[in-house]
């Protein structure tokens, strides 16, 4: 796949060089002397790391509550059944001792004749009987980044072991995904099951199917995936689909380019400031190779990723990004393509960062999984693994992107439907996909289910993103979604915020121009900008 995007505070004082933005967990290190390590004054290193406290959250408001209800039983009388009128005989007596016999006859035969009726009306009540429930039902599946080889398999042993149900695949086209969904649905003509992603919720509110209990309670969720996933796809009682898969950001590292500057990968990021000397290679000032693909917009694949992954890190309030946490982030990604600042490494000139990589010219890049095939495909010699994203000292926080399966509203085949998508995220059917898929790549999707994802925690390229999904955050600054809506949104403000720095704007107007438009954009899907991250309302 080759999904590609396009109140005001006081401001503070003139920072040093650097990063000195108040006390800002993002600072700047003095300026570095050759390759010794350059300090940085954040956390005590010897500070336990633990989870972030419960972010506050954007209320998303119910769904339109104008759906058609169901009708309950009339009182009036059944339609089906015969007003039958018996005349008064008044004092009139038989004529012959035959006519008794005839009338307990006929009355005989009308009582045999309502119960004919009565079984007949019974059945068409109950749903059709055992005819009805023996029919074969085919449901339309719309996934996005499986092929036929994939699913082909997988889906024959479901339909093995569901005889009435058929499924029909199609792998549709990223671009434009999440309008022609929508638009297929309203008119009726949507799949039964399909793919979205995680932080669309408050766009497809209308057209989700909320997950039955008999298929999945929101106890057995929160126990079956990560906290993230349980953040994000269940309010309440109400869950809105079932992840078959976990994503978001990984350090990649060049094995060779490491090698040559005799050092380790790192593990937070005074670990990463250390490594920009060692790692970085200029000719003059031309940089022949980077030590990190940070900084820019226009070659940084998946920058808003790594900028929101930053801003959580920090503890800015990323849906209205204002204030010290926040300057300090931006000043901070900002750095490495600075070309005043000792900490450059990166440039506007220089490839897009997933080529670089896999061209040798950056030894660390911050990506999602699927890149790894992407690399693989450019350069299938590179030897490359993936650990987890680098971390302030003192805390753990991780970035989420990922897809969730969901049932339309629309579907008419709604039982066949969520007994497909419970057997395609079980443990049984996951593993299968995952199977499948390593057959003609080098791995499947990472595993959303807990109990799987421990057999994958050694991979050299999944592992890294199952081992910090259980710190993982989100946010609808997730690129490539093509969703030309609420990510792509979000995603413009903070280029525009980057870019505004680069062209001579303080952090303080980019910001506050960029948390302007996070609040129109977050209020035109109904959202509110109190806190950090979505929860899905009902």
């Amino acid at each position: 796949m080759d999904p590609k995007d396009p109140q005001t505070p006081e401001t503070p004082a003139a920072p040093t060089r650097g990063i000195g933005i108040g006390e800002s967990v993002f600072q700047a290190p003095p300026a570095a002397q050759s390759s010794e390590p350059v300090s940085a004054p954040v956390i005590d290193a010897a500070a336990p790391v633990v989870p972030p406290a419960a972010p506050d959250t954007i209320v998303v408001p119910p769904t339109d509550p104008a759906a058609p209800a169901v009708s309950s039983l009339s009182a009036a009388p059944n339609p089906f059944i015969p007003n039958i009128q018996v005349p008064d005989s008044g004092d009139t007596k038989p004529a012959s001792g035959a006519k008794p016999f005839v009338r307990i006859i006929l009355i005989l035969v009308v009582l045999l004749a309502l119960g004919a009726l009565g079984v007949f009306v019974w059945g068409k009540m109950s749903g059709g009987g055992a005819a009805k429930k023996s029919q074969e039902v085919t449901i339309n599946y719309w996934g996005l980044w499986e092929n036929d080889a994939v699913t082909r398999q997988f889906i024959a042993d479901f339909e093995t072991t569901h005889p009435k149900i058929k499924v029909q695949y199609t792998q549709q086209s990223p671009k434009q995904y999440r309008e022609r969904l929508q638009s297929a649905i309203n008119r009726g003509e949507g799949p039964d099951v399909f793919r979205f992603h995680n932080t669309w919720i408050p766009m497809l509110r209308n057209q989700l199917a909320l997950v039955p209990p008999t298929v999945m309670t929101a106890s057995e969720f929160n126990t079956t995936f990560f906290p993230v996933s349980s953040n994000e796809l269940v309010s309440g009682t109400s869950i809105f689909g079932l992840p078959l898969m976990i994503d978001g950001l990984g350090l990649y590292v060049n094995d060779a380019l490491f090698a040559t500057a005799g050092v380790s990968e790192p593990a937070t990021w005074t670990d990463v400031i250390n490594l920009i000397p060692k790692l970085t290679v200029k000719n003059g000032t031309a940089i022949v190779t980077s030590a990190i693909a940070l900084g820019t917009t226009n070659n940084v694949e998946h920058f808003s990723d790594i900028l929101g992954l930053m801003f959580l890190q920090n503890g800015a309030p990323i849906s209205n990004p204002v204030g010290k946490e926040a300057e300090g982030t931006l000043i901070f990604y900002r750095k490495f393509a600075d070309t005043s600042d000792p900490l450059y490494t990166w440039s506007e000139g220089m490839d897009n960062s997933v080529s670089a990589f896999a061209n040798g010219r950056v030894a660390m890049i911050l990506a999602p999984s699927w890149r790894a095939h992407d690399i693989a495909q450019i350069s299938p010699k590179l030897r490359f693994h993936i650990v987890p994203v680098p971390q302030l000292q003192g805390n753990a926080v991780a970035w989420s992107s990922y897809w969730v399966e969901g049932v339309s509203a629309r579907s008419k085949n709604l039982d066949a439907a969520w007994e497909f998508v419970k057997y395609m995220t079980s443990k049984e059917g996951a593993t299968k996909l995952y199977t499948e898929a390593s057959k003609t790549r080098m791995f499947g999707e990472p595993y959303a289910r807990v109990e799987l994802a421990n057999t994958v925690t050694d991979d050299p390229y999944v592992g890294a993103y199952v081992k910090q999904a259980v710190y993982a955050r989100s946010f609808p600054l997730a690129s490539r979604t093509y969703d030309n809506g609420l990510n792509d949104k979000l995603i413009q403000y903070a280029t525009d915020a980057v870019n505004g720095m680069v062209n001579g704007g303080s952090p303080t107007q980019v910001l506050t121009t960029m948390s302007s438009g996070f609040r129109q954009v977050l209020s035109s899907y109904g959202m509110s900008t109190s806190g950090s991250e979505i929860t899905p309302t009902p």
